[in-house]
């Protein structure tokens, strides 16, 4: 059966460089269809559903819309709340007085299990409604799918500063440590890898939160790469954790904040300067320094994969097809099918929503300390072409007067 009645897109979560694809995706294979009498947009994720602060997308011009895809973060803008039943309740009522037939989340787990909740009421009122969760996240954490929108141009951004970061230590040697959002999953600090070219090239030593940091064993590995090459840049991600699964920066402080989510906030340059001072002390280096990169490669306009772009596209216009096309509800997935290529498919909502997937064990070394070439191959595709650097080849004078 095809339903007639207005469709509503939202964006929920953290902005990305290519968020805006899927949104305009969305719209513009929503507006093709005769069932779809007008196309909405809420402001501010679910946050303006229930405060009934919708624009109408119909009336944008596809120009604009274009100009709006290659816009990085949310057009709509965003909110970090995560909401429970009762939210969900009111969210369900506003989208029925709205008459609002088909609803499009851009988002993470999260957001999917919004949907999932969104659309159960649907059914138990027996409200002809179909809900689609579309995928959306720098962490490359989403169940079931091969990676997610908005990782492969957040990856470029990290690879693109760590190759930079790396010729400012290889010019002035000492100790770079550079903290890269992941809390749980460490795919976007080991981005870092692909700044590598030549064997001395940092990153040398990259820590990921899928395994037990120790600070001795940090000592161990810098004082080796120092000896080695008389410096030493590390990656690491802001969630690393000791054996008890504390995360590292939480130990910092005397007080321990947390999020709406109820997660330990990992936000500031706390572990960086942490790691730096304990690295200095211990290892009497004079020159360590470290950076925190924040939020600087969520929308970042100039280190934008157009892998990552087409696919953010697609999955958008997926959404639409699925929903009204094939009257179906779900999450919207990528999965890899070739060297390189991509499927869509649409997978139920309670496989995505909730839980997070971390880095596969083949994708990290039995040291703990570095990634392997297993992921260095699954992510170059996401990022396309990165800036190409040289070293001097020149051979060296001999020594005539010696000191």
């Amino acid at each position: 059966m095809k339903l007639t009645g207005k469709v509503l897109v939202a964006q929920g979560g953290g902005p990305t460089a290519v968020i805006n694809q899927s949104l305009v995706g969305a719209v513009l294979e929503s507006r093709k269809f005769p069932q779809v009498t007008k196309v909405y947009g809420a402001i501010n994720g679910v946050n303006g559903i229930i405060n009934e602060n919708f624009i109408d997308l119909t009336q944008e011009t596809t120009h604009n819309l274009e100009q709006i895809a290659v816009t990085p973060s949310s057009a709509l803008r965003s909110t970090r709340d995560k909401p429970d039943e009762k939210y969900c309740l009111a969210i369900f009522e506003m989208l029925q007085a709205h008459e609002i037939r088909y609803f499009f989340y851009i988002g993470g787990n999260d957001s999917a299990d919004t949907v999932r909740i969104v659309n159960a009421y649907a059914e138990k009122s027996d409200y002809e409604f179909r809900a689609i969760h579309i995928p959306k996240t720098i962490d490359n954490d989403l169940l079931v799918n091969d990676h997610t929108p908005g990782y492969g141009s957040a990856a470029k951004f990290v690879a693109q500063a760590f190759t930079g970061a790396d010729l400012d230590n290889r010019s002035l040697p000492g100790v770079y440590i550079g903290v890269v959002m992941g809390r749980t999953a460490g795919f976007l600090t080991a981005a870092a890898s692909l700044a590598q070219k030549y064997h001395d090239d940092g990153p040398h030593l990259i820590y990921l939160p899928e395994r037990v940091f120790s600070l001795e064993k940090l000592l161990i590995d810098v004082a080796s790469v120092y000896d080695k090459y008389g410096r030493c840049v590390v990656a690491v991600s802001e969630g690393i954790s000791d054996e008890s699964g504390t995360p590292v920066a939480a130990t910092l402080t005397p007080t321990v904040e947390k999020d709406a989510h109820g997660n330990v906030n990992l936000s500031g340059g706390a572990l960086g300067d942490l790691l730096a001072n304990f690295v200095k002390e211990k290892l009497g280096v004079k020159r360590v320094r470290s950076d925190t990169f924040g939020y600087l490669q969520r929308s970042f306009p100039l280190a934008v994969s157009s892998i990552d772009q087409n696919e953010a596209r697609e999955v958008g216009e997926k959404a639409a097809q699925f929903a009204i096309w094939y009257d179906a509800d779900g999450s919207v997935t990528i999965h890899r099918t070739g060297d390189y290529s991509v499927d869509y498919r649409l997978t139920p909502l309670d496989q995505v929503a909730r839980h997070t997937k971390s880095m596969p064990s083949e994708f990290i070394n039995n040291e703990g300390n570095y990634v392997t070439d297993a992921f260095k191959n699954y992510a170059r595709p996401l990022v396309g072409s990165l800036p190409s650097i040289a070293h001097l080849r020149a051979p060296a004078i001999p020594r005539i007067v010696r000191r």
